[in-house]
């Protein structure tokens, strides 16, 4: 279980645990990247069985708070998970985070193996010699032990109490320490994105550039399957729905489900047009325009750039299985 879960398809998601704090403020920053499975909140590194989230505030079980990531190291790597892990904290405090003291908010990476030990170490190693901060790396490195699940009603708190969880973050001094040491988020996403895309798919994404017609990916691709957004993996378009318009970008008559879609009044270069981006990661995708064959007299004129392809017959075992019924039809 430590090394790995099979998913479906036969998918293999491993497990990998931090303690940064609250674990209230860990789960965002993880549950939003691609390849991540889930982000539970519980307590791991005590004494004592099944802690109750009194037991362990009051620093005499010897747990910390944590969360349990499940990721798939095929998308998205240890290594990157210890990135976003790194920029959340304060990993130069040994004796707690902000404002919440003692044994339970401490930092510390749980390893569920050698490798993981070993990233663990070599991340901790670079972060030091950085000289990003003016005192040594207090986090410590330990093997992962029984890990309880919190309390429900702990579990996603940042969506249950939104308001709540927004004013105590801002109050504990995490975010300005973020900000301070690493820059905005999304000065971080920006930074982050930079080194996973290629340039001209984070300048098409990011900065609403054009690919090249006719000299890119997906523009006469006439395979069966589905079109997700590169970033955040969101679904966004079928091939069922792909069909050559000539004007050299992949075209769509309509996306897979229309809340996936923002549209907006894109008045650039002296033109008036509707931009779509995509929902949740926010990448430019390109422009609708009312001159397509559908009912609906649509076209989705899409950067491949923005896009990745999954075929039909891996959508099983790349997560998407419950798509495979729009392409029985």
């Amino acid at each position: 279980m430590d090394k790995a879960k099979d998913g479906a398809g036969g998918r293999r998601w491993e497990l990998a645990t931090f303690a940064g704090g609250c674990f209230w403020c860990m789960v965002a920053p993880f549950e939003v990247l691609e390849g991540v499975k889930s982000v539970v909140s519980g307590y791991m590194g005590g004494h004592v069985k099944r802690p109750t989230y009194e037991q362990v505030c009051s620093a005499t079980t010897g747990h910390y708070e944590v969360v349990q990531v499940g990721f798939d190291p095929a998308v998205l790597p240890y290594a990157g998970l210890l990135d976003v892990y790194w920029r959340q904290i304060d990993p130069t405090d040994a004796l707690g985070q902000f404002f919440d003291r003692g044994k339970s908010y401490q930092t510390a990476i749980f390893y569920h193996n050698e490798e993981q030990r070993l990233e663990a170490e070599k991340s901790k190693k670079e972060l030091d010699a950085s000289g990003r901060f003016d005192r040594p790396i207090a986090t410590k490195i330990l093997p992962a032990a029984e890990f309880y699940p919190a309390e429900e009603y702990h579990q996603d708190y940042h969506k249950k109490a939104p308001g709540h969880y927004a004013r105590y973050r801002l109050g504990s001094g995490r975010d300005a320490f973020i900000e301070k040491h690493w820059g905005s988020e999304k000065e971080i996403k920006k930074e982050n994105l930079r080194e996973k895309l290629t340039p001209q798919q984070y300048e098409v994404t990011q900065n609403s550039a054009t690919e090249p017609p006719f000299r890119n990916e997906y523009w006469d691709n006439k395979r069966e399957g589905l079109y997700v957004d590169l970033i955040s993996g969101e679904p966004l378009f079928s091939s069922r729905d792909k069909f050559d318009s000539g004007c050299g970008w992949p075209s769509f008559t309509r996306p897979v489900q229309a809340e996936q879609i923002v549209e907006k009044e894109d008045l650039s270069h002296g033109m008036v047009r509707t931009e779509v981006r995509s929902k949740k990661a926010d990448s430019h995708l390109g422009h609708v325009f009312n001159d397509g064959p559908g009912p609906a007299g649509l076209r989705y004129c899409i950067n491949s750039a923005s896009l990745r392809f999954i075929p039909k017959e891996d959508l099983e075992k790349e997560g998407y299985g419950q798509y495979l019924s729009l392409f029985e039809q």
